[in-house]
């Protein structure tokens, strides 16, 4: 009889002070993340989608790690490692800033967290940037402190977050706006709070230090919001891929450059900052690029229709064996009826700034499918695609 893989837990696999909650509350899947466990669904993806859409979950996100660079170098470095120019950033300010080498590949792509003058947090995807963030400063001789801190952020995520938040931190959460953070009470502690998210269904992220009185803000979150209907969650792949959240390790990776994935609006052509990565990023834009990621949607009304990729690299291919791209993540989308993908196209299936576009791709039944190119993020509307709007 075959049976699905599963996850082999080992000390090498590093739980959070969450996880026996998420356990206990009906986790049916985990994957491996700087590390350790992170939760992938609940009662179903989709089921977890709506919920999310409707409602609110708390998300056990500790494998978010932090990577903390200190000290009297800490701003060259943090400059050093992202081509984002973070001169005007201010304390208590969260920034997206890719992080990239001296080709202008991607290394990461974190969200940045001024806590003063000289003391970063970098709240990272999934690969080792606490190891080169120490190779640099170690090569470069910087007076920086870089580690990783006992941190292990809580998300609170959904339309009702904001309420849920009122009800355990007080109405000042209602005085933090997107993308800042600041210091909040609770059971004698502190807790850095943003109102931020791997969603676009509005909420915050709880930067836990204490691992006890995390597991205490764990269950009065939990206990507080039961009219809310809230339940434990996670990141929902339906609904990050419908928001055009990319994912690192997934959508782009290490191979491909901050240009390449279209973080263009994350590199200034021309204020120079001193980056690894600046001139590397220059002389590509100057040459034109080589691929590009892009959204895919087809009509999949009765479910999901996989694209069919080659096992060992990921590639898609048309009806003659082309290769278009590598495969990064697909969906299918209840809510729009139609499959989602993205792919990093070679330049040959693409015109830049034009009209409609289509593309045929193998499925994995074999079958083909003419596919539209979108950029990204997706705009639904745009391409005359409407929304159903009615829950499972």
């Amino acid at each position: 009889m075959n049976t699905a893989p599963y996850l082999a837990i080992s000390n090498r696999l590093r739980s959070t002070p969450f996880t026996h909650r998420v356990q206990q509350q009906g986790a049916t899947a985990f994957t491996v993340y700087n590390h350790m466990l992170l939760p992938t669904e609940f009662e179903s993806v989709e089921s977890d989608y709506w919920h999310l859409c409707e409602h609110v979950q708390v998300w056990d996100v500790g494998a978010e790690r932090q990577v903390e660079i200190a000290g009297p170098d800490a701003e060259k470095l943090v400059q050093w490692m992202t081509p984002r120019d973070l001169s005007q950033v201010d304390k208590g300010r969260c920034v997206y800033a890719p992080l990239a080498d001296e080709h202008g590949l991607l290394i990461n792509d974190p969200v940045a967290l001024k806590l003063a003058d000289n003391h970063w947090w970098l709240s990272i995807a999934d690969s080792d940037v606490l190891l080169w963030a120490k190779g640099l400063a170690s090569a470069a001789a910087l007076d920086v402190k870089v580690r990783e801190p006992e941190v292990w952020p809580l998300a609170v995520q959904g339309p009702k977050a904001e309420e849920l938040m009122v009800r355990v931190f007080g109405n000042n959460i209602k005085d933090i706006r997107f993308f800042r953070f600041r210091p909040m009470p609770f059971n004698g502690c502190e807790f850095n709070v943003a109102r931020s998210g791997w969603s676009k269904q509005g909420g915050f992220e709880i930067y836990v230090d204490n691992a006890q009185v995390g597991v205490e803000l764990y269950d009065v979150l939990i206990d507080a919001g039961a009219d809310l209907q809230v339940r434990a969650g996670c990141p929902n792949l339906i609904e990050r891929m419908e928001s055009s959240l990319l994912s690192f390790g997934n959508d782009m990776t290490s191979q491909h450059t901050l240009l390449e994935c279209g973080l263009d609006a994350f590199f200034n052509l021309e204020h120079q900052v001193e980056s690894l990565s600046g001139d590397a990023l220059r002389k590509q834009y100057s040459a034109g690029l080589d691929r590009k990621l892009f959204g895919l949607v087809f009509i999949a009304s009765d479910g999901a229709m996989p694209i069919s990729t080659d096992p060992f690299n990921g590639y898609v291919s048309g009806r003659a064996g082309e290769i278009l791209g590598r495969l990064g993540s697909q969906v299918w989308s209840p809510r729009y009826k139609h499959q989602l993908a993205t792919v990093m196209l070679e330049k040959k299936y693409f015109v830049e700034n034009s009209g409609e576009q289509t593309v045929e791709l193998q499925l994995a039944d074999g079958g083909f499918v003419n596919a539209t190119i979108l950029p990204l993020p997706f705009n639904f509307s745009e391409a005359g695609i409407e929304a159903a709007w009615v829950s499972s």
